[in-house]
């Protein structure tokens, strides 16, 4: 028996608005309002909003929270500031994936871990499963909070129209408590665009107050609403990676090219070392694959799953594919054998159904924000 999508507490504005809506992760989101192209085009030239309330926020408490993080995950949590915040991944024992996650350090024993949405209960049941022996505590703090996102480069001119906080001193991926347009907030400058901006988390019952001062705010400087759909292209086109596709069980972080993330010379044990360490030096000697980047020669658009094709062989596969705004060509990521993952390699197409289509290997991200 299918369950009703959650609703998030922005849901009747979002059809005020006459935005389309789809099922993601169990949760009614909007897709879009009108134009993806356009929506895709305003973050990276003016500004974008978006609705993120289906994260999933973990709060971890106690005085042996950092320590139990860097057991629980695969970074080293204890060195994460005061304030700031870090990218990386929750695997299984073997080494395989579960998620990637943001930890907000959001006081001297306090931290904030936050879920992909279709992830979100898996991390919170091994978070709950790894406590046990150290002195912290897990707490679900799904619908605790509302997350809306204010993405582009108008996003700090807009953002200083509705508060006072310093966000001059608030540097890449760091938080600080503040009060936007009245409402308080976790300002944070993360997000999964490829530009600036702030995701703000905020009681659900300001959410609504909060999207319409950010909606007027930004008028001038050209902010529209923003759904999924654009947000995919976006990330796409940053070369950032999306559970499920270029994340899996079945990969390790160093199968993924995020090797980076694990930290080996953190003090005591972690869940999955044995494994990583394996799986590094497998990465060293011998990838069988790596992630690229692929553009087409040609108009058609691969998909997640398609071959990746070379001397009649199939090499890799395609993990996420789209047209892209930006480039005006179709784009994908893909995994290919390590001998065709050097930027340039010649003789490289995609399988889309039947036909092999000419593609160019580059190196990732597609597309940089000029700083």
């Amino acid at each position: 028996m299918s369950t009703a999508p959650r609703l998030t507490a922005l849901d009747a504005l979002h059809r005020s608005l006459g935005a389309t809506m789809t099922d993601f992760a169990g949760w009614d989101m909007p897709l879009r309002y009108a134009s993806e192209r356009d929506e895709h085009h305003a973050v990276r030239t003016r500004a974008g909003l978006f609705d993120l309330s289906h994260m999933g926020e973990i709060t971890v408490t106690g005085p042996e929270a950092a320590a139990f993080l860097s057991y629980a995950l695969v970074g080293n949590i204890a060195t994460v500031g005061n304030g700031r915040a870090r990218y990386t991944m929750i695997v299984q024992e073997d080494g395989g994936i579960v998620d990637d996650l943001i930890v907000y350090r959001l006081g001297e024993t306090e931290y904030m871990v936050v879920a992909n949405a279709g992830n979100a209960q898996i991390v919170l049941d091994a978070l709950t499963g790894r406590v046990g022996g150290f002195d912290a505590e897990v707490r679900d703090d799904r619908d605790a909070y509302a997350l809306l996102a204010v993405q582009g480069p108008e996003s700090p001119a807009i953002m200083k129209a509705v508060t006072d906080a310093d966000l001059d001193g608030l540097k890449y991926y760091a938080g600080l408590p503040g009060t936007v347009a009245g409402v308080p907030a976790l300002i944070a400058r993360t997000g999964y665009t490829g530009e600036d901006g702030f995701e703000l988390f905020v009681a659900p019952e300001h959410a609504e107050q909060l999207w319409r001062a950010l909606t007027e705010a930004g008028a001038p400087h050209g902010l529209i609403p923003c759904g999924l759909s654009c947000r995919d292209t976006l990330r796409l086109e940053a070369g950032m990676p999306l559970y499920g596709h270029e994340l899996t069980t079945a990969l390790t972080p160093f199968d993924a090219g995020l090797g980076r993330v694990v930290k080996f010379e953190k003090e005591g044990d972690f869940v999955g070392r044995e494994a990583l360490q394996a799986a590094a030096e497998r990465a060293e000697t011998a990838p069988p694959r790596k992630l690229v980047g692929l553009i087409a020669e040609g108009r058609r658009v691969p998909r997640a799953g398609f071959p990746v094709v070379a001397d009649g062989k199939v090499i890799g596969e395609v993990t996420s594919g789209a047209p892209s705004p930006t480039l005006g060509k179709p784009i994908a990521m893909a995994y290919v054998d390590a001998a065709f993952a050097a930027p340039g390699t010649e003789g490289v197409g995609v399988d889309i159904r039947g036909t092999h289509e000419p593609y160019k290997v580059v190196a990732l991200p597609f597309y940089k924000r000029q700083k």
